[in-house]
């Protein structure tokens, strides 16, 4: 049985010596595993490849000639099968967040890649008689990524040209069918950041929190078929669940432990709780 600070050290990795950096313009953008170091000298008018570094070459200059060839790179790591479901949503590339874009890039090949990405995650709970209850969602057997695991109310990318908030009322939307005057009642409570190994490939992901109180007849509704159903849960519950299975989605563990410290679930007294605080500042 794993312990709830267990769900957090899966979501960490400070052996990097599988993988080399990539730079643009000295800046370190990303990690690649061999394999895909070896498929990139393919492309030498897009990467300088030396026994030493990995970089962008320096004529693709501007945010639109990095996105074009990049991109045409990705396509043909796509028909290699290094790039696997292709999803047409380009995130922003940059060292940090808030800084310029430096590229776009497809989805599907962001941990390709090792790049940072970006995401919103949505608490949604209702007060009852018997305490607060968290809306969880399952997903499609059909996703890409950890199909049928409990995820959060809703969750999502955060996509090129938007921005934190406006992408989460677009997910409350699509996810959870959460009109947007409700959705704008969402507090952002944090971020969450984790690096890990995942199918293969490097992630290095920060996600953007935020709760909301739902009215307790509020009932969710999937709309773009990401979800297959949802149910509320007590907090012993989720805590129990997290403790005794892998039912949850493996970066959704981490923003429900959050909650459970936050409301109060976990108090300073329970054991490791010190670790596990501070375990959420990876």
């Amino acid at each position: 049985m794993m312990s709830l600070l267990d769900r957090l050290h899966h979501c960490m990795l400070a052996d990097l010596s599988g993988f080399r950096p990539w730079t643009i313009d000295g800046q370190e953008i990303g990690w690649l595993r061999a394999d895909v170091v070896e498929a990139l000298r393919r492309f030498p008018s897009v990467f300088l490849v030396t026994d030493d570094a990995i970089s962008v070459q320096a004529h693709l200059n501007t945010f639109d000639y990095r996105s074009a060839a990049i991109g045409e790179v990705a396509r043909a790591l796509l028909e290699m099968g290094i790039v696997q479901g292709w999803r047409n949503e380009p995130f922003a590339v940059a060292a940090h967040y808030g800084d310029a874009p430096l590229l776009r890039l497809e989805r599907a090949a962001v941990p390709v890649f090792g790049v940072k990405a970006y995401g919103v995650h949505l608490n949604g709970y209702v007060r009852t008689p018997e305490g607060i209850k968290l809306w969880i969602g399952r997903r499609a057997d059909n996703r890409p990524v950890e199909p049928g695991k409990l995820d959060n109310i809703v969750a999502g990318g955060l996509p090129y040209g938007l921005d934190p908030l406006r992408n989460l009322i677009k997910e409350c939307a699509e996810e959870a069918g959460i009109a947007e005057d409700l959705a704008r009642q969402s507090r952002p409570v944090g971020a969450i950041s984790y690096r890990m190994l995942h199918q293969g490939f490097l992630r290095q992901d920060t996600l953007f929190v935020y709760d909301l109180e739902l009215p307790a007849d509020f009932q969710p509704t999937n709309v773009d078929g990401e979800i297959a159903d949802f149910r509320m849960m007590s907090l012993p519950e989720a805590a129990a669940i997290l403790e005794d299975s892998e039912a949850f989605k493996f970066n959704v563990a981490p923003v429900v432990i959050d909650f459970l410290i936050r409301h109060g679930h976990l108090t300073p007294d329970a054991p490791g709780y010190v670790d596990l605080a501070m375990g959420l500042s990876i």
